[in-house]
Formats: C-alpha cells, sequence, structure tokens
C-alpha cells in the first residue's frame, strides 16, 4: 500500500506502531514444487514496536534499544538518506519485542523507521519498496504484509529457477476470529538463529521432500485456512500442529528439536495434553505458541504452563489475541493512518 504524505510546515513527531507477527511455519523450503519457502504466518497484539521520530539538527538514536539494533537504526537511515533525500532525523524506540525471539522484531523496527522517515521527509513509498531497500522479507513476506494488513497470511515465496526480487506475493489473508486466543511461551536464555548461523544452518539441511511440501501445501490451504475462515478451531488447530511438527522435524538437526528449546516444548506438550490446542514454534524460537479456542480456555492453558514452567524463571508465559490491521501511523497535528485494517 502507497504510503503518500507531504511535509507539513508544523509537523513535529511521527509515531508508528508496528505489530509483532508469529511465523507459523514455511511450505517448501527447497523450492521442489517450483516456488521457494511460502510461508503462513498470524499478526498479534500486545508485542509490537513503537517508535517516535521527528526532524533534527542531526540523527539521534535513543530509548529502548540494544546496541545491535541502534546499529541496524542507523544503517536504515543512511539507506533512506540515499534514497528518500537527507532529512536529519531523532529517533526514539519507546519499545520493541526482544531480537531474535521469533516476533519479527527485525523488520517491524525497520519498516517503523522507513515509514517516518519518509512522512518526515514528505516523499512517498510502498512498505514494500521500503522493506527491500530496508533487506527485509528476504525469505518470508509476512511480516511485510503484516505490517500493511494483518490478520492470518500466507505468502506464496519466490520462483525457485530464477534469482527473484520483491516481496513474495500476497496469496491469502483471512481476519482471526475474535474469540481465539494465543498462548506464547518463551525462553529468556536463547535466541533464535539470524544472520549468518540461519544461513549456515539453511545450507547443511537435505532438500526437502517434495511430498512433504505437498502435504504442508494442502494443510494451508485445506485445513488451516478454511478453519480460520470458518471458526472451526479443531480443525485449524490440528492442521497448525501437524505442519509445526512436520517442519520441526525438518529443522531439528540445525536448532536441536521440533522446538528450540526443550523448556518451551515441555510447558506446551503439557498445554496440549489437558486442553484443545494448537501448538509450534515461531519461527526459530525460542518463543512457542499455543492456539486456544476460547479465552476460558486460555487462561487455563496459561495456567497449565505456568505450572510447567514454575521451577525455571527464564520462561515466561503470556496470551495475546490475533490482530486483524496493520501497522498505525500518527503525526502531530494530522489523523492518525492505519496502515491496513480488517
Amino acid at each position: 500500500m502507497p504510503l503518500h504524505f507531504r511535509r507539513p510546515a508544523h509537523l513535529a513527531t511521527v509515531t508508528v506502531e508496528a505489530p509483532a507477527r508469529l511465523h507459523l511455519g514455511f511450505l517448501d523450503p527447497s523450492g521442489s514444487l517450483g516456488r521457494v519457502f511460502g510461508s503462513i504466518g498470524l499478526v498479534v497484539d500486545g508485542l509490537g514496536t513503537q517508535i517516535d521520530a521527528r526532524i533534527a539538527e542531526s540523527d539521534m538514536i535513543g530509548g529502548r534499544c540494544s546496541i545491535e539494533e541502534r546499529d541496524r537504526i542507523a544503517l536504515s537511515l543512511d539507506r533512506l538518506r540515499t534514497e528518500y533525500g537527507a532529512t536529519p532525523v531523532a529517533i526514539d524506540v519507546v519499545r520493541t519485542p526482544r531480537a531474535h525471539s521469533g516476533l519479527g522484531s527485525g523488520t517491524q523496527l525497520a519498516l517503523a523507521i522507513g515509514t517516518a522517515y519518509v512522512r518526515l521527509a514528505g516523499r512517498a513509498a510502498t512498505t514494500a519498496e521500503l522493506a527491500e531497500l530496508l533487506g527485509r522479507g528476504r525469505r518470508s513476506g509476512i511480516g511485510i504484509l503484516g505490517f500493511d494488513s494483518g490478520g492470518l497470511i500466507v505468502d506464496g515465496g519466490a520462483c525457485a529457477d530464477r534469482n527473484a526480487r520483491g516481496l513474495p506475493p500476497l496469496v491469502a489473508r483471512q481476519p482471526f476470529p475474535d474469540d481465539w486466543r494465543v498462548l506464547l511461551v518463551t525462553d529468556h536464555s536463547r535466541e533464535g538463529l539470524s544472520g549468518e548461523a540461519e544461513r549456515r544452518g539453511l545450507a547443511a539441511l537435505p532438500p526437502f521432500p517434495r511430498a512433504l511440501a505437498a502435504h504442508l501445501c494442502h494443510l494451508v490451504l485445506m485445513q488451516i485456512v478454511p478453519g480460520a475462515a470458518e471458526c472451526d478451531f479443531d480443525a485449524f488447530a490440528h492442521g497448525i500442529t501437524e505442519m509445526q511438527q512436520t517442519i520441526g522435524e525438518y529443522f531439528a538437526p540445525v536448532q536441536g528439536g521440533v522446538f528450540s528449546s526443550p523448556d518451551v516444548e515441555e510447558a506446551l506438550r503439557a498445554v496440549a495434553a489437558r486442553h484443545r490446542a494448537g501448538i509450534g514454534q515461531t519461527s526459530w524460537g525460542p518463543t512457542g505458541f499455543a492456539f486456544l479456542p476460547d479465552p476460558q480456555e486460555a487462561e487455563a492453558a496459561l495456567l497449565t504452563a505456568r505450572n510447567a514452567a514454575s521451577a525455571k524463571r527464564h520462561i515466561e508465559c503470556s496470551l495475546v489475541t490475533g490482530r486483524n490491521r496493520g501497522a498505525v501511523v500518527r503525526s502531530a497535528g494530522m489523523h492518525e493512518a492505519r496502515i491496513g485494517a480488517a
């Protein structure tokens, strides 16, 4: 969706709130069916990124961010300045999820910075253009498409027989049922794979079997997405659990098991044994999830997970909801603008 702005003289601060996402699995990591990767994911509320940005005498980066995140923000600003003209800005990171925890924090932070910059510079850009400029979405389009629209999203990956560029296409976008809940269990003692370690891990894996890729595509098209569309929780949950088990077994040699954190797995297996739930891991973890059919079941599952992890202070359990809208942009003297909505 294009972001068209003119810079008004009175514009002082631009605030961007970008939602977190769960990556629910790749469809075909090896491109055996003609398109490589392809993804399904869900945008969630409650764990997003927020930045405040304003024009300044020189670039300033502050707020709640790590040294690594500051470096990434500085690199993003250099690329934005080259593409859209020199506009020194002060960036204040109000909140962002822990990096490399499976919530898409890197993509959301980059897109928030880019969206704020083009608005302050009075320029026009699409989210896809910003993502390509800032080096995001090279394997999965879930975070970028979710920034625009929210909801349950399927992207089509890239053609395996060419050096494709650009954002993976949106194949399906389904609003997530309002009553359903998501239990998140994360391990603060671990980080998911990223950067060069992720590239080496993927390169070390054998080709993903064509028959399994076809099976995952069938699960997504004929069980998971229709389950969400018809509010058929059991179909959705069973499909998610089977998909996650299949893809987790494939990645197990790299991440150490179906789940990257044994403690997260233990808590989620306890939930699955006692509740109607669909369980899995987002991206490389260490955050895992359990889908629950209603708030009451979710509260009970939260208690189960906390009891299972009661002796492990590095494990955190929380509940979130699906989010059927994209990022929100606010600026001084202007109305709130939603990037996308249900």
